[in-house]
């Protein structure tokens, strides 16, 4: 199955709309990282990748989400696979989030919204009858040439991180 998501922006009184798609080669992230570097995407080639948008670091969905990931970061690592987070905390909120769980893989800070925008989760969000601007919860399989294979998105947290880790054994292994 293949997932598309259709996004419209307006440009100069047009509508342009633009697929944003499985199959299609995943946008380049630098970002920095909680090992004190920065992280490109391009350094994984060659490895499996997940990366997820989750909105901001020790709030209880979110808490719950890097957890559940973190419990099979040992079953990814097997799969030769890479796992990140990335949110528009700044690093220091990562470091005390990451020593806090016991995080084994490493947090992303994208202040400026730049990458949650180029992969289409910086939006409007609803709760309790309001309307604002912030990350839709939303997660990338990329395989090892960077191409994304499964895009998972207003993720309910819930058993999600096993239903990526049972889509990443069920990939046909080269």
């Amino acid at each position: 199955m293949v997932c598309h998501h259709l996004l419209i922006i307006k440009n100069c009184g047009m509508r342009i709309n633009l697929m944003v798609k499985e199959s299609i080669k995943a946008p380049d992230i630098r970002l920095p990282s909680t090992n004190n570097l920065e992280y490109s995407l391009k350094k994984s080639i060659g490895n499996y990748v997940v990366i997820y948008f989750y909105p901001k670091n020790d709030t209880p969905g979110c808490t719950l989400e890097t957890n559940d990931f973190n419990k099979l970061f040992p079953n990814f690592k097997k799969l030769n696979c890479e796992i990140y987070g990335i949110s528009k905390d700044n690093l220091e909120s990562h470091n005390k989030f990451k020593k806090k769980y016991k995080i084994k893989f490493n947090l992303l800070s994208d202040l400026d919204k730049k990458i949650l925008k180029k992969y289409k989760v910086w939006g409007k969000k609803k709760f309790m009858g309001r309307e604002f601007m912030g990350i839709i919860r939303s997660t990338f399989l990329i395989d090892k040439k960077g191409k994304i294979l499964k895009v998972w998105k207003n993720v309910k947290v819930k058993g999600h991180a096993e239903e990526v880790l049972k889509t990443l054994e069920e990939m046909p292994r080269s």
